[in-house]
């Protein structure tokens, strides 16, 4: 009676709860080898076994592809359950899962009847900036290019790597209306050379490596303009656009990140002995603790109202807003904005406990990392903010920019 109700605009298939139970069961395995999966620099092979029978890059694919379809509020909550037990664990699932549905939402029927066939496990990785170069050939591009950050790359099958295309003369091409064509490039991993480079601060299990690729043939039909490219499918949902399909990884991630330092510190100071002991103790810590709490809860119940409309909006058949996306991005900054105010306030609050190697550690240095992620640049909310303020109500977005309708 009190079972909530399935709109048919999401899928039956896959159970929500069901993923939720099998994150909790292998949580512990994530976490104990979190350690090993940083000394390694990518997630280990028992890590990342865990973690394959989740199908994250099928997460939000639609059924008839083999994907779960499900709702935006659901992933969100699925990606902060496995950051919570591991950062980077968390990073390449939301990496695989928000490029996967990418994928699925904007190449063409004959691309995406390949990649998602029946009795494929393709998983997707790679870059959004255009670092590469497509030269037209018989029957497709041929694809140059060094690209970084490409997060879960090793463990990827396919990569996604945006790039210009040559006009002819080694320049990039432009359209009919001046700008600069950018298109998205798929292409296997093994066609691809791994470059490493993935000595850093923060989230140094996710493999986050620099990779190249040096003539590689890309069939026509696996390349999509990324700046301007109309869903092929749940044309509601993928009219967020690349961004707004990110915006669905980075949020969930941060999500589970603060929680974590929240439930850590909390953990620390009801210890007995030592500094834990005398911090359970201590008015100002619960004072601020409970501040810290306020200020999460508050940014994570802005998110799932956000998307709760978005989802509405879908179920409603009708196309995103430009209100909608910037809610989106100003959801998605806060959230962050709040992990880092808690993961400052742990690290502070524990001393030297948070010196060590640990989980408060760990997560400290993920949280600086992820908060420095482009998709969280400060001009990115200045723009939500001008559009919100009814500064720029004629503006549209485009990539990461609000740009002047056309």
């Amino acid at each position: 009676m009190n079972k909530p109700m399935k709109h048919s605009y999401w899928g039956a298939t896959v159970d929500y709860t069901d993923v939720m139970a099998r994150i909790a069961e292998i949580g512990p395995t994530l976490e104990a080898n979190a350690a090993a999966d940083e000394a390694a620099g990518e997630l280990t092979p028992e890590s990342f076994a865990l973690l394959r029978p989740l199908r994250m890059s099928h997460l939000m694919a639609t059924e008839e592809l083999g994907g779960a379809q499900m709702r935006p509020t659901e992933v969100l909550q699925l990606l902060e359950a496995v950051t919570w037990w591991s950062g980077s664990a968390g990073w390449v699932s939301m990496v695989h899962c928000c490029i996967g549905a990418m994928s699925a939402a904007f190449l063409p029927d004959s691309a995406v009847e390949r990649l998602f066939a029946p009795g494929t496990e393709n998983r997707f990785s790679g870059q959004g900036a255009p670092l590469g170069m497509l030269k037209k050939v018989d029957g497709g591009y041929s694809l140059t290019g060094k690209w970084s950050y490409g997060s879960g790359f090793s463990h990827a099958t396919w990569s996604h790597s945006a790039c210009f295309v040559d006009d002819g003369s080694g320049k990039p091409a432009k359209d009919d209306a001046g700008n600069v064509i950018i298109m998205c490039a798929h292409a296997p991993i093994p066609e691809h050379k791994q470059l490493g480079n993935w000595d850093v601060l923060g989230l140094k299990g996710t493999g986050s490596i620099d990779y190249a690729a040096d003539d590689v043939f890309i069939a026509e039909d696996l390349v999509f303009p990324i700046l301007t490219a109309p869903p092929q499918r749940l044309k509601e949902l993928f009219s967020l656009g690349i961004v707004g399909l990110a915006a669905i990884g980075h949020t969930g991630w941060a999500m589970g990140a603060g929680r974590r330092m929240l439930d850590e510190i909390a953990g620390f100071a009801r210890s007995k002995s030592g500094r834990a002991g005398l911090l359970g103790e201590s008015e100002k810590f619960w004072h601020d603790y409970g501040r810290a709490e306020a200020s999460y809860r508050a940014a994570r119940a802005f998110v799932m109202e956000v998307w709760g409309d978005i989802e509405a909006t879908a179920e409603a058949g009708q196309q995103m807003t430009t209100r909608q996306i910037s809610l989106v991005h100003l959801a998605k900054a806060q959230i962050h904005e709040a992990g880092v105010e808690v993961c400052n306030f742990a690290y502070r609050a524990s001393g030297g406990a948070g010196l060590r190697a640990g989980v408060i550690q760990r997560t400290f240095r993920d949280m600086m990392v992820a908060a420095n992620h482009f998709t969280i640049a400060p001009s990115i909310v200045t723009s939500a903010g001008r559009e919100l303020g009814g500064q720029w109500t004629d503006r549209s977005w485009q990539f990461y920019d609000l740009i002047e309708k056309k």
